[in-house]
């Protein structure tokens, strides 16, 4: 009768205990990963609060008061939608290329079009190309976005002890409450 396990084949054991210590170096990683999201979802959730807010008089003030609203609702789904196209793109450049540079370039990239928004010219001004230019921005935010986020995620997991890896896999997730708790407070401040 044979058997897939040969029983009379040696077995090995180790002794070896798995890694309980975090080294500095990968403490530097995760607090990076977890400030970079914290970063990239605070600059996400100022613009819905400014979306829910402003934009609707702004950028489209020949609507009325709720369609006006709903279209820069929909501007902000723009940016919701193009979130895993940036996580197909930077994931892949990031295997290539290296995941510290891509999230650079992705906290780069949701930075300066946080500022440009800032910078349009409204409605009045330059007409249905303030929309534009703000959807056009607000579609490369997106981008960063689902970029940052997975490959925040996957630099973590890389760099954790083998003990610890759904520990620090799991960190870069406090980046969207966080973000969203310190969107609200600075738009508070800011409103007063």
């Amino acid at each position: 009768m044979s058997s897939l396990v040969d029983l009379g084949a040696p077995v090995a054991f180790t002794d070896a205990k798995p890694q309980t210590t975090i080294t500095s170096a990968q403490r530097w990683v995760l607090l990076a990963t977890v400030l970079g999201s914290i970063i990239e979802w605070y600059d996400f959730f100022i613009y819905a609060t400014a979306a829910a807010l402003v934009f609707g008089k702004l950028f489209f003030p020949t609507f009325d008061a709720t369609a006006g609203t709903l279209a820069s609702f929909g501007t902000f789904a723009v940016g919701m939608f193009a979130r895993p196209v940036g996580a197909f793109i930077f994931g892949h450049f990031g295997d290539r290329v290296g995941r510290k540079s891509m999230l650079m370039f992705t906290m780069l990239m949701m930075g300066l079009p946080t500022i440009a928004i800032g910078l349009i010219p409204t409605y009045e001004s330059i007409g249905v190309w303030a929309a534009v230019a703000l959807v056009t921005f607000r579609l490369l935010q997106g981008i960063a976005l689902g970029g940052e986020w997975s490959g925040a995620i996957l630099m973590a997991v890389e760099h954790a002890p083998k003990d610890r890896k759904s520990f620090f896999g799991s960190m870069p997730q406090i980046g969207s409450p966080a973000g969203l708790l310190l969107a609200t407070v600075v738009f508070g401040l800011v409103s007063h």
